[in-house]
């Protein structure tokens, strides 16, 4: 397993970690991911798997870096304080190495969320401070409503097929020394990635390189400067399949070749609001809809 710098930290953190949201599968895949080198796992309070990472990680929870997120109705001085409480109980220890606002909460000063997060750092529950879903004026509001302490991470999507943070947020944070998180690096599975593959880049690539179809679209985030990964895996064998993305490097000429033969998109602000807010049973009658459509249709959509 490769390791990347977090931030400017100093801190090295796995270039892949463990993602927990949807996750039902027990202690076990994610014990199992960690002896196969990824020493990172990302929860948060809204999960409701933060017990079952504690589980995993009970016994080695010094070399393991854990991440949680404060849900944005939790953004008030004395509530986040206390979601930090909560968090480092279902999580049975004693700090968080990287405590992270879930998303933007407009209707909050950032000053007032911020400030309660130095505080915990400086109480030596937290270590580091992320964000999550953050845009690039919202990053660079909460870099200016720091005091003592560095925004170190921003979690956000990235994968083949939606390339949305490569037209600003990734330069940003490149320029700033912020690592991003990817999350949903594998978009929602390998069927929405074979949907915008019509020449089968991904299947070619993967017999060259003796890895899976998977490893070769988690490398190929890798790639970029200051990202590391974070994918789900329900099961043992993906969760190693997944670490098997680390440790080698597509070529320049094979990167091109996603570049240019994968069919991304990059959303725009009012889809972004749009995903984030519409009710869930709208999302998933529009997601059922859109498996009747040809694939031709679908890649406009992923």
């Amino acid at each position: 397993m490769l390791y990347k710098e977090l931030g400017n930290s100093g801190v090295q953190i796995p270039e892949i970690g463990i993602g927990t949201w949807d996750y039902h599968a027990g202690p076990e895949p994610l014990r199992k991911g960690l002896e196969a080198g990824a020493c990172f796992i990302d929860t948060a309070e809204s999960y409701g798997t933060e017990p079952v990472v504690a589980e995993a990680v009970a016994l080695i929870r010094d070399r393991v870096f854990v991440a949680t997120k404060v849900s944005p109705n939790h953004f008030r001085h004395a509530d986040l304080l206390k979601a930090a409480d909560d968090s480092l109980r279902r999580l049975q220890c004693d700090h968080i190495d990287l405590y992270q606002l879930h998303e933007p909460n407009e209707a909050i000063p950032v000053e007032e969320t911020l400030g309660a997060m130095e505080e915990l750092v400086d109480a030596g529950k937290v270590r580091f401070i992320g964000v999550s879903n953050f845009s690039v004026d919202q990053l660079r509001r909460a870099h200016g409503a720091m005091r003592r302490h560095r925004i170190v991470a921003n979690q956000v999507r990235f994968n083949l097929i939606d390339r949305t943070i490569c037209e600003d947020l990734l330069p940003y944070c490149q320029q700033h020394k912020v690592t991003v998180i990817a999350h949903t690096p594998l978009a929602r599975g390998m069927r929405y990635l074979s949907d915008c593959d019509p020449h089968g880049v991904l299947p070619v690539l993967a017999a060259e390189l003796q890895h899976t179809p998977a490893q070769v679209a988690l490398n190929w985030c890798l790639c970029h400067g200051n990202v590391v990964v974070i994918p789900k895996g329900n099961s043992v064998a993906h969760v190693r399949e997944n670490c098997g993305a680390s440790g080698w490097r597509l070529s320049p000429a094979q990167l091109r070749a996603l570049d240019d033969q994968i069919a991304f998109r990059r959303r725009r602000p009012f889809e972004n609001f749009l995903r984030r807010h519409a009710p869930r049973s709208f999302k998933r009658t529009m997601k059922q809809l859109l498996q009747l459509t040809p694939a031709a249709i679908r890649r406009r959509f992923h």
